[in-house]
């Protein structure tokens, strides 16, 4: 049987402002990827949800972001290689001692938001992920928009890596993903998400924005924590892949 992983965003709440309904997503998942506190999340959280996962036996990963709380993460920053490069290596860090205290262990790293995004272009952000990802923990799947930069980099590191597709983001023809600041960049309904990451998994296609249709292959697909209704398009994505024949597993990564 074919497997596909289902990866999601979670441990996002910070203080008392609460995100998500992550015990609820946990159910329908296999891979979680925990905020480490740049983007959201906080020590307490991150300790909550690794525990969390580990108890419903979905894979750890750390989701590590620009420095940017009050943008969730969301908004482009001038960083050097260098300084991303340590910002993604104090990140993982922080989420591996709670996992370590947890008595598990992270499995992948998927950087978040703008950060993702810039990496997926930027051939030397992405290597600077890369770089961090392979000194902390060389058996580290890093996890990277299908096709871009940032897988490629992590194979060139000698990563194993994890192309990802989303079920609720709009692509361009060239395999981006529609800026959020643009309208319809969100899939809002669940039926419509469920069906282009059907057709992403089974057909290896994708319908772009302006209507052409492209292919896309993907190891892992992404349902956004940050959704009121995250844990009703898990189930319902998870359900309609295992009629489709897949198993829901953990990515384990391609290497070179």
């Amino acid at each position: 049987m074919q497997t596909i992983d289902l990866n999601c965003d979670l441990g996002e709440s910070f203080g008392a402002w609460s995100m998500g309904n992550d015990e609820a997503v946990l159910g329908f998942i296999s891979s979680a990827n925990i905020a480490c506190g740049f983007h959201a999340g906080d020590a307490n959280t991150m300790l909550r949800t690794v525990h969390a996962a580990a108890a419903k036996g979905v894979a750890i990963g750390a989701h590590p972001s620009l420095p940017d709380l009050q943008g969730f993460g969301r908004r482009e920053m001038q960083v050097s290689a260098a300084e991303v490069h340590a910002l993604v290596l104090y990140q993982v860090g922080a989420l591996a001692a709670f996992a370590r205290a947890a008595g598990t262990q992270l499995t992948h790293v998927k950087p978040h938001g703008a950060l993702y995004n810039m990496a997926a272009r930027d051939v030397a952000l992405a290597d600077a992920i890369a770089g961090a990802v392979k000194g902390f923990d060389a058996g580290l799947v890093l996890v990277g928009l299908a096709g871009s930069e940032l897988p490629r980099a992590g194979m060139r590191a000698g990563l194993r890596v994890a192309h990802e597709a989303f079920a609720d983001r709009r692509y361009r023809r060239d395999g981006s993903l529609v800026s959020r600041r643009e309208p319809d960049a969100v899939i809002h309904d669940i039926a419509a998400a469920v069906k282009q990451a059907v057709a992403i998994v089974v057909q290896g296609q994708v319908t772009a924005q302006d209507g052409s249709v492209f292919k896309l292959k993907a190891d892992t697909i992404c349902v956004h924590g940050d959704r009121p209704d995250a844990a009703q398009i898990a189930e319902q994505l998870r359900d309609a892949l295992l009629r489709a024949g897949f198993d829901i597993a953990a990515a384990t990564g391609a290497s070179a």
